[in-house]
């Protein structure tokens, strides 16, 4: 949730072609969001978006380290994890 402390600022943007603007509103209308709540979301994701992703090989190597070694354990952690909230 957004901290409504934050000092915000106003955007503008112009001249959106009509197509992008229709797909847009598709999304907004999808994830149940206003217009300028679905730009938000996609702002913020892209603003905190980690650094380059990893090839397969690197995430291999990286879930390894966590000790899983089969889809099924990776499951069981995903599970374990959910269910604990």
């Amino acid at each position: 949730m957004r901290n409504k402390a934050r000092r915000t600022v106003s955007l503008t943007i112009r001249d959106i072609p009509r197509p992008i603007l229709d797909q847009l509103k598709l999304r907004a209308e999808r994830h149940r969001r206003s217009m300028q709540g679905e730009i938000l979301a996609i702002l913020e994701s892209a603003a905190t978006e980690a650094g380059p992703r990893r090839t397969v090989a690197e995430t291999l190597v990286h879930m390894r380290a966590f000790g899983v070694r089969t889809p099924a354990e990776a499951t069981a952690m995903i599970r374990a994890d959910r269910d604990g909230r």
